[in-house]
């Protein structure tokens, strides 16, 4: 089975945010709630990227490796989904995650917050929900990867700078462009996340 995987090419990005508005439209988020921004780094200096960012799925998800609960389950390809009947809002997956991905209906002390909330690579939830049920896409958003379809953010991307789905090909589309470009370096967050290298 495909191991599903995002990958931010930073030398693509144009900040233009069609994802985070692809990813608020699909999954009809809450107020508050993002999925997907875009982050400046370096901003106004040399070297300056921009990189849209959310949950990107880890090889073993530090979320879920504090989670008091175990709200995590890890799908066969890949993808990190929790479930909010578990979740108690603790908080402690948001300290965990490198990429801020958790998100929380308000701002409150430990179990106050709500129940978390973050990017499901368009999979649907970890819930007990039917997979492409109309509850389950009330609690966790679209479930475009039942459908055969890859998440609308990537999808939905002007530059092709996100791209998403099985990580050999998403591996094989970068090492192209930096082929082509004759450097890399735009492939960011993914050792993080893969704990892996993208080898030109």
């Amino acid at each position: 089975m495909a191991r599903m995987k995002f990958l931010c090419d930073a030398e693509r990005c144009i900040e233009c945010n069609a994802c985070v508005t692809a990813c608020k439209n699909e999954n009809e988020g809450a107020v508050g709630i993002n999925r997907r921004r875009v982050v400046t780094i370096n901003d106004g200096k040399l070297g300056e990227r921009s990189v849209s960012m959310a949950c990107m799925h880890c090889t073993d998800a530090p979320c879920a490796a504090v989670c008091p609960v175990s709200c995590f389950d890890v799908t066969a390809d890949g993808v990190v989904l929790h479930s909010k009947d578990l979740c108690i809002g603790c908080g402690y997956c948001f300290y965990a995650c490198p990429f801020g991905a958790p998100q929380y209906p308000q701002v409150g002390n430990f179990g106050s917050r709500g129940k978390m909330d973050k990017c499901t690579f368009c999979a649907g939830g970890g819930g007990t929900e039917e997979p492409g049920s109309i509850a389950e896409y009330k609690k966790y958003g679209a479930n475009r990867l039942l459908q055969g379809k890859l998440p609308l953010c990537a999808e939905m991307c002007s530059t092709k700078s996100l791209l998403a789905g099985d990580s050999e090909i998403i591996a094989q589309i970068y090492k192209e462009r930096v082929s082509k470009r004759g450097y890399g370096s735009g492939a960011w967050g993914w050792l993080t996340a893969y704990h892996e290298g993208i080898t030109t």
